[in-house]
């Protein structure tokens, strides 16, 4: 997909509401009550809530939604390849559907680069596999890989590329077949007058947050889970390519670490990644998109609402 951006639509009244923050913060409790008394639909910008069998690490949390309808979840098999192109495309028809009926989308997430694509209306092309270029690329160490990718694409809005070898090889193909001047497809967004929400959290709370839901998810099964998506022919190096928690209870699972390094290394991974979300959002925020900060410490449902009336 190529790397080409255009500036963030703009309509009103407002058709769009953002819900933003780091894992652990209260964005889906904020986004229900939110739907409820606004009448929305809530849409996930999660990377892997998207995949079927991955709940418990992903923080599904389904039983929260209740009543109020829910999109961009469970729609692809773990295991499946799900790119930002394909997230535009359903964002795209979640947005129209939702709105189509009248009600309001409210989207909710921590995927940073998700949220980006659809605020900042990145222009994406749909790239296919090369199998004789991947068989190439096979002989290559990661280090020359990276090589390879920043030689091709030297502006690595997405830094994640570079650490994982499936997500290298998926950036070197999606580099060359850009600089090849690729015609396909470009998903055509609709046009957006975005309201958009961030949640800010102490930072110690947060990490108390983190630590207990991560105990929480492992006592509710997490290990178990992990355990089934590899029996179901899901690889290890798929699970590493699916965030933190799959990549290090796979290891887990694999002997390579026992339980007490599992969630130490998993506990201490999972803060780091919170800040790198914040540090995302802070960059939106310079590219142009404008966020309302929650404070945590209050009533985040009322401070939300308290803005919505003054937009109207």
């Amino acid at each position: 997909m190529s790397q080409r951006r255009q500036t963030m639509p703009c309509a009103t009244p407002v058709n769009l509401i953002v819900i933003l923050g780091p894992t652990a913060c209260g964005k889906t409790a904020l986004a229900v009550a939110a739907a409820r008394l606004l009448q929305g639909e809530i849409m996930s910008a999660d990377s892997r809530q998207v995949f079927r069998g991955m709940d418990l690490g992903t923080g599904k949390d389904l039983d929260a939604y209740g009543d109020v309808p829910h999109h961009l979840i469970d729609i692809r098999a773990a295991g499946e390849e799900f790119s930002v192109f394909d997230f535009q495309k359903c964002f795209r028809e979640a947005f129209n559907l939702v709105t189509a009926r009248g009600r309001l989308p409210i989207l909710v997430g921590g995927t940073g680069l998700y949220l980006d694509a659809v605020l900042r209306g990145y222009r994406l092309v749909d790239v296919p596999e090369d199998p004789v270029l991947r068989a190439a690329l096979s002989a290559l160490s990661d280090g020359e890989l990276r090589q390879r990718l920043l030689t091709l694409a030297p502006d690595q809005h997405n830094t994640t590329d570079l650490l994982q070898r499936e997500r290298l090889v998926r950036a070197i193909e999606i580099a060359i077949c850009t600089s090849r001047g690729a015609t396909q497809e470009v998903v055509e967004l609709p046009a957006l007058a975005p309201l958009v929400f961030g949640i800010r959290m102490a930072r110690e709370e947060l990490r108390r947050r983190i630590t207990e839901r991560l105990r929480q998810r492992l006592a509710l099964g997490l290990v178990d889970e992990v355990r089934s998506l590899l029996a179901s022919g899901v690889s290890a190096q798929q699970l590493d390519s699916y965030g933190l928690e799959y990549r290090f209870i796979s290891r887990h699972l694999l002997g390579e670490l026992n339980r007490n390094d599992m969630f130490q290394k998993l506990n201490s991974a999972i803060h780091d990644f919170a800040k790198r979300q914040e540090t995302w959002f802070r960059r939106m925020e310079k590219h142009g998109v404008p966020i309302h900060w929650l404070d945590a410490s209050g009533d985040l449902l009322q401070q939300l609402l308290a803005v919505v009336r003054r937009q109207g």
